[in-house]
């Protein structure tokens, strides 16, 4: 983040107001200005003095103090923020919102903002799924306020369900998309775009497949970032062992055929197509219905090409914007741009799979890009968020 951004953590009186010290330390570590208010309840369960010490603020307990600086604050600190998030957010300050009642410093604040509100609920089973909570909540998700759905668990009381407080990570990872959404050219708005990722396999027999070493990390990361930037996105993905894309439709598959046919079904209505996937070329010509037994013969697979998805793609294609990837172990200028006219792409992102530190798996990616009219750019090492961003900065110049 180029700005510092200030995120104005409320905390209410559960027992899960130790977390939020958690979360308000990781923050912290990206170099996010953090300011807490606390409701008196929260006091009895954690000390402010915790809080003004992993946060370097003072912390906000007592609506009529004495103010440090000649401001209001409730009005300062609702101005301030850039996301205002509640960890925990009880049924009580959920009501309250939900029905206009400011009566203490962290729900006026809260009234008094204009920036996102995210609440992370952490409460008794029964209290989460009693009507008027969930009436609640369903009135102020109408308003625009953002729910973290709790989890299911044991809770301090010793009853076993629904309404444990989200992973810690998790709500610090929402909070960093929504931050990462303020900064975010909305350039993709209106526009729909369909992506692929991940491996497909080919079934030997009904316990064998062959696949390769493809993680999906690439094309996740292109779906996080188109949605970001504000398009309708569908994500069709082979086998991956990764989170789903926060605003993603995502569509899992298995084989080339089911890729293929998913494609199909959303290329037409789509702006910007882009093929990350490492779809197997071939299959096993005769699959075997039942498993094959060992002997102490060799065993010999004769395989025939599977559909080539991108060139079917790029026959159909009328006035889509149509990117492939090329994962290449050797002369891979040349190879892409083969791929480029033969399969009438309009880009290829074009990368050496034998590199140790940005081949499969790796979190860091450096490609190549090459348009159908001939221009190459270089990207050096960089995150595949990075080059995500970089792909669509490319694409959308031309628009």
């Amino acid at each position: 983040m180029n700005n510092k951004k200030c995120v104005c953590v409320g905390v209410t009186g559960g027992i899960a107001a130790y977390k939020a010290l958690e979360v308000v330390s990781k923050l912290k570590k990206h170099n996010i200005d953090v300011n807490v208010i606390m409701t008196n309840s929260a006091t009895k369960f954690v000390t402010p003095l915790s809080f003004q010490s992993l946060s370097q603020n003072m912390v906000v307990t007592d609506m009529f103090a004495e103010p440090k600086a000649f401001e209001i604050q409730h009005i300062s600190l609702a101005k301030k923020a850039d996301i205002f998030l509640i960890v925990p957010a009880t049924a009580n300050i959920i009501g309250k919102i939900a029905n206009g009642i400011a009566d203490d410093m962290l729900s006026t604040t809260i009234m008094a903002t204009k920036s996102k509100v995210i609440f992370a609920p952490a409460m008794n089973t029964n209290m989460f799924q009693n009507k008027i909570v969930q009436d609640n909540i369903k009135k102020l998700e109408g308003y625009g306020y953002k729910f973290i759905q709790p989890t299911s668990g044991r809770l301090a009381c010793g009853d076993t369900g629904e309404g444990k407080l989200a992973d810690v990570d998790t709500i610090v990872n929402k909070v960093l998309e929504e931050i990462n959404n303020l900064d975010t050219n909305k350039d993709l708005m209106g526009k729909k775009v369909l992506i692929s990722a991940g491996p497909t396999i080919a079934p030997i027999d009904p316990v064998r497949y062959l696949t390769n070493r493809s993680t999906g990390k690439m094309g996740y990361a292109i779906a996080e970032e188109a949605a970001r930037r504000g398009a309708e996105v569908i994500l069709v993905s082979g086998p991956t062992n990764l989170e789903k894309p926060n605003c993603v439709k995502v569509i899992n598959v298995l084989t080339n055929e089911e890729m293929k046919n998913v494609l199909l079904d959303y290329f037409n209505d789509s702006d910007i197509v882009i093929k990350a996937a490492a779809v197997a070329d071939y299959k096993i010509k005769n699959y075997s219905i039942e498993k094959i037994k060992k002997t102490e013969e060799d065993l010999t697979l004769t395989f025939e090409r599977d559909n080539d998805i991108l060139k079917i793609l790029g026959e159909k294609k009328t006035n889509q914007i149509l990117v492939g990837f090329a994962a290449e172990s050797n002369n891979i200028v040349e190879n892409a741009k083969r791929k480029i006219k033969d399969k009438n792409l309009d880009y290829i992102v074009a990368n050496d799979i034998t590199s140790a530190d940005t081949g499969f798996g790796s979190d860091n990616n450096k490609v190549i890009i090459i348009s159908k009219d001939g221009e190459e750019i270089y990207l050096d090492k960089m995150s595949k968020k990075e080059v995500a961003s970089r792909i669509f900065d490319i694409i959308l110049r031309k628009r």
